[in-house]
């Protein structure tokens, strides 16, 4: 087949008779994007099907008087498996009569995975698939909305999956030139006056990771330098993802372990691998969230695009992912983009990162620091624009309305057209490459920056928290926003710089209490240690 240039094609193609979309299942393709032919009849893909939420509200009601997470997810599984029969049944049912292998049920994630040929999968989704290129990266696509049986429509949230284009980017900066001295991550809890007496002993701390991979020896290498014995790491496997080194994003792996491990070096640390698209993700979060061996408490998570870019079926798949941490009692932070306040988007607009912009996640942003001892100095939001360099992304969300847990603070009206919506980030904390972490990748120690730093910060104070306290810290902001609210001193405000590239008025200034660049501020380790610990029952 002759290559052929194509533009965004907005997938508006009425279905087949019988048939409904999915409402928001088109992904635009990239300009320039060319249509090189058909998918390879052999080939065997997989995809993920994830069920509609039903009425949840005595399920939810039940949990709230469950102690542990736990018992939660245990009773969340039970519930879920009569709650979805009938969909599950429906959904595996339609599957195998379209020739389709169905890999996975898993109720309590409401989620049913699928393998099949191209034709079998265009069949059953009601649309066509293609190799494109674009930016030299080859990639499958389906060019049309996906479709299914009316009688079928109304039990699907989302079919993920046919589209094999990176979804996400690491949120990890290496500095322009190189970069003396840096922090070793064991330090920056200091500065941050985190606990001390605790060690996260009996926590997990999961990891999502879309590429790359780690080496023992380098995990060995690092630990004994900050003087610490090196955590145990596994890696998890999800959608035949694995810790595979050689790719530029082993960079992203080493900083996740060796900043949470640094901080919380008694917790175990499992790495979820997965392929980095839109099912991947979406299952890597998943699987995390209602990991029963595993048994993970707190996620960091240092990938991400900008909202612009993904698919409505994407977001609402990941959303209820991440809602099903909150209903759980599980923490996930995520980074909030280096990109400053526009995300990487060269569109004259602001833009937010997501999944940081969930309502249902705790989004970080950046800062640098200057150091005098143990001590910190000064303190300033990340922005290296005027040297070419990155900086902090926040913002206010083009998708989602301001969460009830934002209802008392000023957020700022979007710099795009006034909207009032979702303010990122939530929580800071050092990312800027000239106050960088010393981490060792392949061998070699090198210096690094990026919110992908800040996600692991705070998971690692959290593993320490969670070792001690009587209930999980879950849902951080829920309980973080009234307290400054109300004048707690738990987190130090940033009040000093802006996200705005040099020369740019797009963008935020920082200020008190929240800001666009740093959301609440970085932590005081030990005020929110004591804070927590005190708490008595899960809320």
């Amino acid at each position: 087949m002759i290559a052929t240039q194509h533009s965004a094609k907005s997938g508006a193609v009425a279905p087949r008779p019988g048939y409904q979309a999915i409402q928001g299942s088109h992904r635009t393709l990239p300009a320039g994007s060319t249509r090189v032919g058909s998918v390879p009849e052999d080939h065997v893909i997989e995809a993920s099907i994830y069920l509609k939420p039903r009425d949840e509200t005595s399920l939810a009601r039940g949990l709230a008087g469950i102690a542990g997470i736990e018992a939660r997810r245990h009773q969340l599984a039970t519930e879920r498996t009569t709650l979805y029969r009938n969909d599950m049944r429906a959904v595996a049912d339609y599957a195998t009569d379209h020739h389709l292998t169905v890999i996975l049920e898993a109720p309590a994630r409401r989620l049913v995975r699928v393998a099949g040929t191209p034709a079998a999968l265009e069949t059953a989704f009601g649309t066509q698939m293609a190799i494109y290129t674009a930016n030299g990266t080859e990639f499958r696509h389906h060019e049309t909305d996906i479709a299914l049986p009316e009688d079928l429509h109304g039990r699907v949230e989302s079919v993920l999956g046919l589209d094999s284009r990176a979804i996400a980017h690491t949120r990890i900066v290496r500095p322009r030139a190189a970069q003396p001295g840096g922090i070793e991550p064991n330090r920056i809890g200091t500065l941050y006056d985190f606990p001390t007496g605790v060690d996260g002993t009996g926590v997990t701390i999961g990891l999502i990771e879309l590429g790359g991979g780690f080496k023992s020896s380098d995990t060995k290498t690092a630990f004994t330098a900050m003087g610490l014995k090196a955590p145990r790491v596994l890696a998890v496997s999800v959608d035949g993802g694995r810790n595979k080194t050689g790719s530029d994003a082993d960079g992203e792996v080493a900083l996740d372990i060796q900043v949470a491990g640094g901080l919380a070096p008694g917790a175990e640390i499992a790495v979820y691998f997965t392929p980095n698209t839109d099912a991947g993700f979406a299952d890597a979060i998943s699987q995390a969230v209602h990991d029963t061996t595993n048994k993970p408490s707190v996620i960091s998570i240092s990938w991400g695009g900008p909202e612009s870019t993904w698919s409505q079926q994407g977001v609402a798949t990941m959303n209820t992912a991440l809602q099903d941490a909150v209903t759980l009692g599980v923490s996930v932070y995520v980074a909030s983009g280096d990109s400053l306040a526009t995300d990487g988007v060269t569109d004259g607009q602001a833009h937010v990162d997501f999944p940081a912009s969930s309502p249902y996640a705790i989004g970080c942003g950046g800062t640098h620091i200057a150091a005098s001892g143990s001590a910190i100095s000064a303190e300033i939001v990340w922005n290296d624009s005027a040297a070419g360099g990155g900086g902090t992304g926040g913002g206010i969300s083009d998708l989602f309305p301001v969460p009830s847990f934002q209802a008392g603070v000023r957020l700022p009206p979007s710099v795009n057209a006034g909207r009032v919506g979702r303010g990122v980030p939530d929580v800071a904390g050092d990312a800027a490459p000239g106050s960088g972490y010393l981490i060792v990748v392949d061998g070699k120690r090198e210096v690094v920056g990026g919110t992908s730093a800040v996600a692991p910060l705070w998971a690692g104070l959290t593993a320490l928290i969670n070792q001690k306290a009587a209930t999980p810290v879950g849902f951080l902001p829920d309980w973080l926003y009234p307290q400054a609210e109300a004048g707690a001193k738990l987190t130090i405000e940033i009040t000093s710089g802006d996200n705005k590239a040099a020369g740019s008025q797009i963008g935020y200034d920082a200020g008190p209490t929240w800001n666009a660049c740093t959301g609440l501020g970085r932590p005081d380790g030990k005020a929110l240690f004591a804070a927590l610990t005190a708490r008595v029952a899960m809320s």
